[in-house]
């Protein structure tokens, strides 16, 4: 049986599976027996969120919304799908993410030009598209109501043009996509999470990042909800933290600038090496091998979007 978690506030959370266990979490926000779906991962999740709402005695049609943080599909890979299963809902999503939900040739032509397309079916499935009426274009203090319960959008780029985080009036909490990093429950030390950045290409902006990370820290949140993985606590710590190593990332890169064809590469080495003084400093409970297996993804994109970062930059 899938594992509901189950926090203060009607909110939720499960696995979604995609890829490995506890790498992305969905949120369900539960009032009065009406539900937004936060971020759904790809299509083969939908079973799952199927599940959910029936541990908690919903059905389909209890969804009002589905919202997404971006349109990187290990958020919103699912969306088209999950929208047909849910006949009530409307999906709500930034303006600039709005076309490519109604129409997502363009956003899956680019995911196969990385991954190439028998990698990106395997992960992804077919994207579907979402009819344009069902869909709310949502920019900054755009808000809904969820059976009386306020979700307002504020607008956090920095991982991507396109970033919303979601506050959650009833809770004083925000689901904050990437925006604010990853905090992996495998690095965990006696429940105090941990954060690290992510700067995936090709949208990563450090200063307008540095901005995001401060307007959550300013809505002085009890907790945030990451889609990578789920519910922490402690934020002003972790905020000094995630501005630490966004810094720290970008140095790694300075380093690297005129490296030639190797800078890549470099880069690469210069973030494990960056992990492997984060593991000591905050005690990290995995060894090297361990640590490699579960940021491994995380921080070849990492270097993938600093190298193609410096390319958009004059020299520091």
């Amino acid at each position: 049986m899938l594992e509901l978690l189950r926090y203060d506030h009607g909110i939720y959370a499960f696995d979604s599976g995609y890829i490995r266990p506890q790498l992305a979490a969905i949120h369900l926000i539960v009032e009065h027996g009406r539900v937004a779906v936060v971020d759904t991962a790809s299509n083969a999740c939908l079973p799952r969120a199927l599940e959910a709402l029936q541990i908690l005695g919903l059905s389909p049609a209890s969804v009002d919304y589905v919202f997404l943080t971006h349109v990187h599909l290990d958020h919103a890979g699912g969306a088209g799908a999950m929208m047909q299963a849910f006949p009530e809902a409307r999906l709500v999503v930034h303006p600039r993410g709005a076309p490519h939900m109604a129409d997502p040739t363009k956003l899956f032509a680019a995911v196969q030009a990385v991954y190439g397309a028998d990698e990106a079916h395997r992960l992804y499935g077919e994207l579907l598209p979402v009819p344009a009426d069902r869909i709310l274009a949502a920019g900054d203090g755009f808000s809904f109501e969820l059976a009386g319960r306020t979700l307002t959008c504020l607008e956090t780029p920095g991982h991507a043009r396109h970033h919303l985080c979601l506050l959650d009036a009833r809770s004083g909490c925000l689901f904050t996509g990437d925006i604010f990093g990853l905090s992996f429950r495998e690095l965990d030390v006696a429940g105090r999470p941990s954060v690290i950045p992510t700067t995936s290409p090709t949208q990563f902006d450090p200063a307008v990042m540095h901005a995001s990370v401060d307007r959550i820290l300013a809505c002085q949140p009890a907790a945030l909800y990451l889609t990578h993985f789920s519910r922490v606590t402690d934020i002003p710590r972790l905020g000094d933290d995630l501005h630490r190593l966004i810094d720290a990332h970008l140095a790694v890169a300075e380093r690297e600038r005129a490296a030639g064809p190797e800078r890549g590469a470099r880069i690469l080495a210069g973030l494990w090496a960056l992990m492997d003084a984060e593991a000591q400093r905050q005690g990290w409970p995995l060894n090297a091998e361990q640590r490699r297996e579960v940021l491994g993804m995380d921080i070849e994109l990492n270097a993938q979007g600093l190298d193609y970062w410096l390319d958009q930059q004059p020299p520091a």
